[in-house]
């Protein structure tokens, strides 16, 4: 069969990758065309475009590149019309792919696969009315969503696992072995986000909080589409950091503690057993932090939290970012740390909530299986 998947950035291009792989050995026939990364690449098929072309965050870079999306968005929607696969499987990236599906139910009778269902549970809950229009099939990694969507919007969602359960483990499983607990080497892991705007916000007060730390080192994990001046140009002034590239478990599993912004990044190094500090610095911060409470649907901003059900690791958000606070959250982690234990036996408990590895098999399992039962694929 004929797969067509748009991903529209570096953690979408992952796990579409892997998705991609599963699908294969689910039909060896596979044929993949796609909106994606260098990792979607890896697994054969063709790139139409990368999503380095099509990512952007905040109002003024949207308006600003407003006719460069509008124009990726004409172009994709008649390539998938002549290219016409079986399926369109659209991974996370609501703002564009909600878009793409709406034009697809509404011209075709290709049907439409949702993997990594759209955060509505956090905003935008609008956008449920466009995924009952317009998606055949929800495909969710977040356990909670299940009863969000089925008991809330009366939406049937399919829950196959977290294939960041996947990655850790095969991570894990290839790494001679763990590293040792009197090792003389005491690291800390900034993970500043994947963004520009998230960087610029962010490093800096991390670095200058990890640093008032005696005896650690600390190390940057860089974002693929990051290039190293970025990072030097954020750096406090006559600091400099060792930034590693493509290389961000290996800095977390050798990292006593981790200071990391908001995202899929805090779920990885929850699973990598790295207590952490979630950072997200805002401009404007007593009026954001308001803001936030209006605005979001959900008490927390961390994946951690959202699926513990509680602040297991703490969040500094807007102007509760600051050095100071960053600092005495930090020394609390640490080894011999005040919260660390808590922590840990925190991150069993979303273990055990999360469920057994296997999600991309169980996608791929579950998309062939209603193709091949005749769900509406294309003639």
């Amino acid at each position: 069969m004929r797969y067509y998947l748009i991903a529209g950035e570096a953690s979408g291009d992952l796990h579409a990758s892997n998705l991609m792989s599963a699908l294969k050995k689910e039909d060896p026939s596979a044929v993949f065309r796609y909106y994606g990364g260098e990792k979607m690449q890896s697994e054969g098929g063709e790139l139409v475009k990368h999503y380095k072309e099509m990512s952007y965050m905040g109002f003024v870079p949207v308006v600003l590149h407003a006719r460069t999306i509008l124009r990726n968005m004409r172009c994709c929607k008649e390539d998938i019309v002549r290219w016409r696969p079986d399926v369109l499987i659209l991974v996370d990236y609501p703002g564009f792919n909600l878009s793409i599906a709406k034009y697809v139910k509404t011209h075709t009778d290709i049907p439409v696969y949702y993997y990594i269902s759209p955060k509505i549970w956090a905003w935008k809950e609008y956008r449920i009315k466009s995924i009952r229009n317009y998606v055949d099939e929800l495909f969710s990694i977040l356990p909670f969503e299940v009863e969000y969507f089925e008991k809330k919007h009366h939406y049937p969602v399919r829950y196959v696992g977290n294939p960041c359960v996947d990655a850790i483990e095969e991570f894990l499983s290839s790494r001679p072995s763990p590293r040792p607990e009197t090792s003389s080497r005491r690291q800390i892991a900034i993970l500043a986000g994947s963004r520009v705007q998230e960087i610029r916000k962010n490093l800096s007060r991390m670095l200058l909080a990890a640093s008032q730390v005696e005896g650690y080192e600390y190390v940057i994990a860089g974002a693929p589409n990051i290039p190293l001046e970025t990072y030097k140009k954020y750096m406090p002034e006559g600091m400099s950091v060792e930034v590693r590239y493509g290389q961000t478990y290996e800095v977390l599993a050798e990292s006593d503690a981790a200071l990391v912004t908001s995202g899929t990044a805090t779920l990885e190094t929850a699973l990598l057993n790295v207590p952490q500090v979630v950072c997200y610095y805002i401009s404007a911060g007593r009026l954001m932090k308001w803001l936030k409470k209006k605005v979001l649907k959900v008490e927390y901003v961390s994946l951690v939290n959202l699926i513990c059900g509680k602040e297991a690791v703490r969040e500094l958000v807007a102007c509760d970012m600051t050095v100071e606070n960053v600092y005495s959250e930090l020394c609390a982690i640490l080894p011999g740390g005040s919260k660390r234990e808590a922590m840990l036996s925190d991150y069993a408990r979303m273990r055990a909530i999360l469920g057994e590895s296997g999600a991309s098999r169980r996608a791929a399992e579950a998309m062939v299986g209603l193709l091949n039962k005749g769900k509406g694929p294309a003639d």
